[in-house]
């Protein structure tokens, strides 16, 4: 993020959150984390949800005016060589600085396919996976909120293969995630919802 991005933001973006309507300013796709160079899988795996089609829309009990669950990712297709895996859920559309992070998880087992609904603190602590700081400054999944009136925001589920058990505590950030993921990722996969208020 730089200094530039957040003055813009804060002119021109976040007071949509408050006003409602079509910001002047979005995060942008550019700084998604399967934007970063370093992030960048050589290969490509399925990623998908029972809950929306893919680029389709996200129902209404995944966001903060629903129930606020994190909706069913799984996942196939992972190489043999995957060690753990790592989940980030971003928004682009977002009129913040940096794409408004929904979910970060990280050291799933290698040999986990999915994320059922609504999983609990308690589901993470029986799995040894763990889950980071969303933009809320919680962990766990923090249901969509674009600004009332906006157009669509996409949400994109982003899944990483890494050839190593990260080495992170509970509730790290997305900038501690992404350094300790960095050299690797080894493969990558993706799909991306839509939610309107």
């Amino acid at each position: 993020m730089t200094i530039g991005d957040a003055i813009k933001s804060a002119i021109h973006g976040m007071p949509a959150l408050v006003t409602g309507g079509q910001p002047g300013y979005r995060a942008g796709e550019d700084k998604l984390a399967c934007a970063h160079e370093f992030l960048s899988g050589l290969d490509t795996f399925t990623v998908r949800s029972d809950a929306f089609e893919e680029g389709g829309a996200i129902p209404g009990k995944y966001s903060a005016d629903g129930d606020g669950i994190s909706p069913p990712i799984s996942w196939r297709g992972l190489p043999h060589e995957t060690r753990s895996v790592a989940l980030v859920v971003e928004d682009p559309d977002a009129p913040t600085p940096e794409p408004f992070v929904h979910w970060l998880v990280y050291n799933i087992a290698s040999s986990s396919t999915t994320l059922p609904e609504g999983m609990r603190p308690e589901n993470f602590a029986a799995t040894g996976a763990m889950q980071g700081k969303n933009s809320n400054l919680r962990s766990g999944w923090t249901g969509m909120a674009p600004p009332k009136g906006d157009t669509p925001h996409r949400y994109f589920f982003q899944v990483f293969a890494l050839d190593v058990n990260l080495q992170l505590d509970e509730g790290a950030g997305r900038t501690a995630l992404f350094e300790a993921m960095a050299g690797h990722v080894i493969a990558s996969g993706r799909t991306i919802g839509t939610f309107q208020r």
